[in-house]
């Protein structure tokens, strides 16, 4: 039985990310990027514990065998699985012209628990370079340093009115700067909904035919205060809003 108190004892071991597991192996081969930050950073020796997930949910408790500073190995002593949060909370943010103001929006995401990441190329979106694999990299470093079990998935980036028309989740927002009719997010969750989306602009915002496009597909106009937000606050002002809601 998954147990809080269990899990919390068991995160105060180093933590470290492996896509190199399935439930039938006991032994685990460490990449050499983990493999030289746990034997030549950390210094940790044959025998010393450490705990790994695969961002699907397992914790697994491990036990070094081999301390090689290039393909570290370790063998499997414990497994728990994490269960999801029942809510599932997904942003859809334009890509910013500053690549490294999405990278944050990223990180301060995922340390927020936000589960799906869609970036959205809008009519006003400056496009950017996407590099997929660092921005995994980024994602996997905040899962970690905020003890999650759980990586976001991350898409590649949609033009808008595709992410509008593929939308399933129960709830969907749109949150827009235009002085028009608009509610305050917190009033409007339902928290007996098991997935939102929110989608949030560029710099310069959604255009009007977007916004109306939106609305056109039942998604709910928000606002986020009563100050104006940069994108990637916005977004995360957005991430917290719905996490705060519980079921």
């Amino acid at each position: 039985m998954f147990n809080q108190e269990n899990l919390s004892s068991q995160l105060a071991l180093p933590f470290f990310y492996t896509d190199n597991f399935n439930s039938s192996q006991k032994a685990i081969l460490l990449d050499e990027d983990t493999s030289r930050h746990v034997v030549q950073v950390l210094r940790m020796k044959k025998g010393e514990l450490l705990n790994l997930t695969d961002g699907k949910g397992h914790l697994l408790t491990t036990e070094i065998t081999g301390e090689h500073k290039k393909h570290c190995e370790v063998v499997v002593t414990e497994m728990k699985f994490v269960p999801s949060p029942i809510r599932k909370i997904s942003i859809g943010l334009s890509l910013i012209k500053n690549n490294s103001r999405f990278e944050w929006f990223l990180e301060k995401a995922t340390e927020t628990g936000v589960d799906e990441i869609i970036p959205l190329i809008c009519e006003r979106t400056e496009k950017q370079k996407f590099r997929s694999d660092r921005l995994k990299n980024i994602l996997i470093s905040a899962m970690l340093q905020s003890q999650q079990c759980w990586l976001p998935v991350l898409h590649e980036p949609v033009q808008f009115k595709t992410a509008v028309e593929n939308a399933k989740q129960q709830q969907k927002f749109i949150g827009h700067c235009i002085e028009e009719e608009k509610q305050n997010l917190p009033d409007v969750i339902n928290e007996a909904m098991s997935s939102q989306l929110i989608l949030i602009g560029p710099e310069g915002d959604f255009s009007k035919s977007e916004i109306d496009f939106a609305l056109q597909h039942h998604f709910i106009p928000v606002a986020l205060g009563n100050t104006r937000l940069r994108t990637e606050t916005a977004g995360i002002a957005a991430a917290i809003l719905l996490k705060i809601v519980k079921k």
